[in-house]
């Protein structure tokens, strides 16, 4: 029983962190951070923090695609905080950690702009 209690504090204290952190990275973008903890608008944000249109969100419900395109997503963010590919793995796989130095560190957020149509 005490193991259980353990891992349950354990357990809200990572879900407590990850929260801390994707609040701050959405402040320093200019965004309310309570915006990460509501469902789907948190999706709707990230997409506007990635400067790509709102109507992404309905590629995130069609299998195989909903892949491509939150890398897609995580990328340009990793770009907009100054970052580069690396860090997108990193985001994909270790999310936990890259979120946390995404928020924590000093860089600043700008805005990439989509190439113009040739």
């Amino acid at each position: 029983m005490a193991g259980l209690i353990v891992f349950i504090i354990l357990w809200l204290g990572i879900i407590a962190f990850v929260i801390i952190s994707q609040w701050k990275v959405f402040e320093k973008a200019g965004q309310p951070g309570w915006a990460c903890i509501v469902p789907i608008y948190n999706i709707l944000i990230l997409l506007k923090i990635a400067n790509k249109p709102w109507w992404w969100i309905f590629m995130f419900l069609i299998p195989i695609a909903n892949i491509v395109f939150a890398i897609m997503m995580l990328h340009r963010i990793s770009l907009s905080f100054g970052k580069g590919a690396g860090f997108t793995v990193g985001l994909l796989f270790l999310s936990i950690v890259f979120w946390a130095i995404l928020a924590f560190d000093d860089s600043v957020y700008k805005k990439i702009e989509d190439a113009p149509a040739a």
